[in-house]
């Protein structure tokens, strides 16, 4: 079976798909990806995973109605050539658009894998963002009433999506986490040293990290050998931190930023991962923490709360709350003995709900490949 792969990004199609890809093409479909951005090292990482890499117009970001309507066209059109049995598209434009396109070009078994709320529906103070809130709620109500089945990672955004009657009712279902390689994510005994509080994610006000430069203020007076670093390079969504105020940031002394890098060194130099967001799909970067045996701080909301048993693997604080998620930080300072218990904890329930395999066959379920067995039958 031709299976095609719609998303937004290269650099997330080789860090989130790889698996699922090699694993499609291993159970003998052929795989053909499109994204907007590939480069010649990302194209030919693609084809070493055996897959076809493609190209398609859909911006990431930008509510250009005249120039989405002719990107949709033309994906269209590579698809009616391509041909493909199945479409899975993720991300929201590519679930909007990609779906749609995927419909115009008669493919018959459509799938969408909501992965978030995303901008739009955290957002709704000002009237702009109430207008882009139901604009995109029409188009995702129009591109998932096209859709066979629409896969969300946690309960709450299918509830959301159930609630504003965006998804048709009985063509839904929860897959849980996409997972990650508890192998190439092995756990690394915490580092000795300052405690060191870690954020991993795009540089969004919407991730929490105000509330965690917040908390940084809050606990420099007392602890001045604690280290706080983020991880990630500012982005062009809305929400974006700009660059000067992370700098400025830096120059304060409040934290560190090595950009946007390998992150499993900062991993195993930490000794806490935090991630305060205000909604999440179910975070990768908080699951490859775990698994490398990372106590973890982030906050009570959908898609964060599924990754936190209180008190076991860490500690759940209210959202856009910077004094609780300064007090959780504090717990650890006063109580070191936490890090690498917890830490262990962390790692247990990696073991035990994020292995990539599983999470790879609930997927194949869900859009109805027929998996075969694959991993250690035992699991």
């Amino acid at each position: 079976m031709k299976v095609a792969l719609i998303g937004n990004q290269a650099f997330g199609l080789l860090n989130f798909r790889a698996a699922l890809i090699r694993r499609l093409v291993e159970d003998g479909h052929e795989v053909v990806a499109f994204v907007p951005d590939y480069t010649p090292a990302s194209r030919a990482a693609v084809v070493a995973l055996g897959a076809t890499p493609l190209d398609h117009r859909l911006s990431r970001n930008g509510m250009n109605p005249v120039k989405d309507l002719h990107a949709t066209w033309q994906l269209r059109n590579s698809l009616r050539r391509v041909a493909p049995d199945l479409v899975l598209s993720y991300t929201v434009k590519p679930v909007v658009f990609g779906t749609l396109a995927a419909w115009l070009a008669g493919v018959k078994r459509r799938y969408a894998l909501i992965e978030g709320l995303g901008h739009a529906f955290i957002h709704s103070d000002t009237v702009k963002e109430r207008l882009l809130q139901r604009s995109v709620s029409t188009l995702y109500r129009i591109a998932l009433g096209l859709a066979g089945r629409t896969l969300f990672l946690n309960r709450d955004d299918q509830a959301a999506f159930l609630t504003r009657r965006l998804v048709p009712s009985g063509r839904s279902l929860v897959v849980g986490t996409i997972g990650v390689d508890l192998e190439e994510w092995g756990f690394v005994p915490p580092a000795s040293g300052p405690l060191t509080f870690l954020f991993i994610g795009r540089l969004l006000y919407e991730k929490g990290l105000a509330e965690f430069v917040a908390a940084a203020r809050l606990i420099r007076p007392d602890f001045p050998a604690a280290r706080f670093v983020i991880v990630g390079d500012v982005d062009t969504n809305p929400s974006s931190v700009s660059r000067a105020t992370v700098l400025q940031w830096v120059d304060e002394g409040l934290l560190e930023w090595p950009g946007h890098t390998d992150v499993k060194p900062w991993i195993a130099q930490a000794s806490v991962f935090v991630l305060p967001s205000y909604r999440e799909g179910f975070p990768r970067a908080t699951q490859e923490a775990m698994a490398m045996g990372r106590a973890v701080i982030t906050t009570d909301v959908p898609g964060c709360r599924e990754t936190v048993v209180e008190g076991v693997n860490g500690f759940l604080v209210p959202v856009q709350n910077a004094p609780a998620l300064a007090a959780a930080m504090r717990l650890f300072l006063e109580h070191p003995e936490h890090v690498g218990v917890m830490g262990q904890r962390s790692r247990e329930m990696a073991e035990q709900q994020f292995d990539i395999d599983r999470a790879n066959t609930r997927i194949l379920d869900a859009i109805e490949l027929a998996p075969k067995p694959h991993g250690n039958p035992a699991l």
